[in-house]
């Protein structure tokens, strides 16, 4: 609507440039300095960025490369000084353009999402729809919820990236993110999205504990060989149990490392006898009712919150919103009764 394309407008004014925001003849000029610098310039320079390089981003905007490389020039002889610096190899960004590309992304956002806004404020919810994931929502969360949402708004497109560290989805060119636990980026509002809890489930091939014996105990695990997962930090995903009111981590025999962008094909490796594995209990019903795999200490199995979605707290897109909305409500209309309410963190 007018009003937030001011506001955004007028954000933009006081916090990116400290100068006078002129708009011009083009629909896309948003700013002018030595030379005008358009709203699309200023989106090839964040998809480079985003991208890592010339040729990802030509390929993500469907233009040439050597006109990227001349938008990008255009840039920089409007600033007057370098944003990047290309290599035969890579791409990567002066202190200049680290501060320009952190600067201008929300507020680039907040034009688009208005502007969006306006033209299907008179219509059905439309548009793109960018979620930043990690592997473990993609089997059996995102599916069968996207699948609704689609039923319920046919014109959105949705672009999944799967990534299992937590980013900065702004800069990333994402609308939001789904991770688990509380901790999220600054500035974000953050809601419950599918299970409102998960168990973490210990699992095994049958001929593997015919071969090595079935754990009786916490302390049996010790023994056994595991298949484990590594973060990207570098830590073990830990084997956590619970007993009554004691918390009990458990150190296993490593046998296969596993990077965590790998939890589906873990299943695989349990099943062909490797060792005991440790994922998610709803990734795993399958295999326990074929019987290809077997809970392993059932009763012990620790609960840990459930997924959430998280997102600006400002200039959210119409299919942000709907999205928001949907997942609040809940695939068959109805929010759950132990759905616990938005959580909005704030900067330091």
């Amino acid at each position: 609507m007018p009003g937030r394309i001011g506001a955004a407008v007028s954000v933009i004014d006081q916090l990116l440039f400290s100068g006078r925001l002129i708009r011009r003849g083009s629909a896309n000029t948003v700013f002018s300095m030595k030379n005008s610098v358009s709203h699309d310039d200023l989106s090839v320079f964040l998809t480079v960025v985003r991208e890592g390089g010339f040729r990802a981003a030509s390929r993500q905007l469907g233009l040439a490369p050597s006109k990227v490389s001349t938008t990008i020039s255009r840039i920089e002889a409007s600033l007057g000084l370098p944003l990047l610096i290309r290599t035969t190899r890579s791409v990567r960004m002066t202190e200049a353009g680290e501060a320009l590309a952190e600067r201008i992304a929300p507020h680039l956002a907040g034009l688009d999402a208005a502007c969006a806004e306006t033209a299907g404020a008179a219509g059905r919810v439309r548009g793109r729809l960018k979620l930043n994931v990690p592997g473990a929502v993609m089997p059996d969360i995102l599916p069968r919820l996207l699948a609704a949402f689609h039923s319920r708004h046919p014109e959105v497109e949705t672009e999944i990236v799967v990534e299992n560290r937590l980013v900065d989805i702004v800069a990333a060119g994402c609308d939001a993110g789904i991770r688990y636990g509380d901790v999220v980026a600054k500035d974000m509002v953050s809601i419950p999205i599918g299970p409102r809890t998960q168990q973490i489930a210990l699992a095994a091939a049958p001929g593997y504990l015919e071969a090595h014996g079935t754990p009786r105990a916490p302390a049996d695990l010790a023994r056994h060989d595991a298949i484990r997962y590594r973060l990207p930090g570098g830590p073990f995903l830990p084997w956590t149990l619970r007993d009554g009111a004691r918390t009990i981590t458990v150190e296993p025999v490593t046998r296969l490392v596993l990077s965590v962008d790998a939890l589906d094909t873990g299943r695989a490796y349990a099943r062909a006898g490797i060792g005991i594995i440790g994922a998610f209990h709803n990734w795993l019903r399958a295999d326990f009712a074929t019987g290809s795999l077997v809970p392993v200490l059932p009763d012990l199995w620790q609960r840990m919150d459930g997924p959430r979605l998280y997102y600006p707290s400002r200039f959210g897109s119409p299919a942000l919103r709907a999205f928001i909305e949907f997942c609040r409500n809940g695939i068959d209309g109805n929010a759950p009764p132990d759905m616990p309410g938005p959580i909005r963190t704030e900067p330091p």
